[in-house]
């Protein structure tokens, strides 16, 4: 968290990664930083994606007729590097790079290569990944004290974090709605019940949530659900898998006692079900009956060794497929 920021001494800089939150404050950081030492900026930004590469250089090397120096901006810079030969004429770029323009190139992935090695002599690459929990609870509290101005506990941080993730974009979110609820009930402070209060389940809580999804026998709200979980929530892989699994048993031991003639009010007795969730499950014991759940029990089961074992180099793909087989099967009956 206390990496060395890019400045006004670097004639190219790459941002890349997931964490938008450090790519914005990176280029407020830049562009701070030049009109410090430079005065006057002038500033054009391109879609990498959609810009030509004598656009992008026709820009870079030509003078500014308002400011003296210039910031060039390339979002989606990965795509616009996926030709060999634009990644060649930005390496010779690179080496002997205009004074007068500094280069910013921005993306969530990036494919480092010989460019970057050029670069690192006359600028800098920042990955902008989120930060570990601990590190992430640290950021919140000086984050609060410093931009929302209120001060925040760490333990109150701590639990902001296993709730919504270390996504800083999301936690500069929530620490602003925090500092509201907070100042609006006439506390100094951001304390833990705040947080209790104000935000949702923990990531691990909210794992639970794909057996609604399942449920619905909807295949495409069980995936987005999936990647919600797993992308914004960061909830984690093992307990969405778990869930998986926890809803198969459920399902099976359902669709056993149902094959022996007990009713639905002693199934949900004998099995402890509660909650929207009662009817749902019985009815899809009932429906797809107990060969087809063991069957789906299994596969659940064996899904979850594979992504343990190494068997699925890929675990959201395993769980997309596990989700959407389950909600499948729910919905119509069938095992696909």
């Amino acid at each position: 968290m206390t990496t060395r920021g890019p400045d006004s001494q670097h004639r190219i800089v790459i941002l890349h990664g997931k964490d938008s939150f450090l790519r914005v404050e990176w280029s407020r950081r830049l562009r701070t930083s030049l009109e410090t030492d430079f005065g006057g900026v002038d500033e054009f930004t391109f879609d990498g994606s959609t810009a030509t590469l004598a656009t992008v250089l026709d820009e870079l090397r030509s003078y500014g007729l308002m400011s003296s120096h210039k910031l060039v901006i390339v979002d989606n810079a990965d795509a616009f590097f996926g030709a060999e030969d634009r990644r060649r004429a930005m390496e010779r770029y690179a080496e002997d790079p205009m004074k007068e323009a500094t280069l910013l190139l921005r993306s969530q992935n990036w494919r480092p290569g010989n460019f970057d090695k050029i670069v690192s002599k006359i600028g800098i690459i920042l990955k902008c990944e989120s930060p570990g929990d601990a590190d992430a609870a640290r950021w919140c509290v000086a984050r609060s004290e410093k931009q929302h101005k209120i001060p925040m506990d760490m333990d109150a941080a701590t639990l902001l974090v296993e709730r919504v993730g270390a996504d800083l974009a999301r936690l500069d979110s929530e620490i602003g709605k925090l500092a509201v609820g907070a100042l609006a009930s006439g506390r100094k402070k951001i304390d833990l019940f705040t947080v209790r209060e104000l935000v949702g389940a923990s990531r691990e809580e909210q794992a639970w949530e794909i057996q609604d999804a399942i449920l619905s026998g909807d295949s495409g709200r069980a995936a987005a659900k999936l990647t919600e979980l797993l992308r914004i929530s960061k909830a984690p892989e093992v307990m969405i898998s778990w869930s998986a699994i926890d809803l198969a048993r459920k399902i099976h031991a359902a669709a056993a006692l149902a094959a022996q003639g007990v009713s639905d009010g002693q199934i949900a007795k004998d099995l402890r079900l509660w909650g929207e969730s009662t009817i749902p499950i019985l009815r899809a014991a009932r429906k797809i009956g107990e060969i087809r759940a063991a069957a789906l029990l299994h596969q659940a089961i064996q899904t979850d060794f594979q992504m343990k074992s190494g068997g699925a180099p890929d675990p959201e793909r395993a769980l997309a497929g596990l989700c959407v087989l389950l909600s499948d099967s729910f919905s119509s009956g069938k095992i696909r």
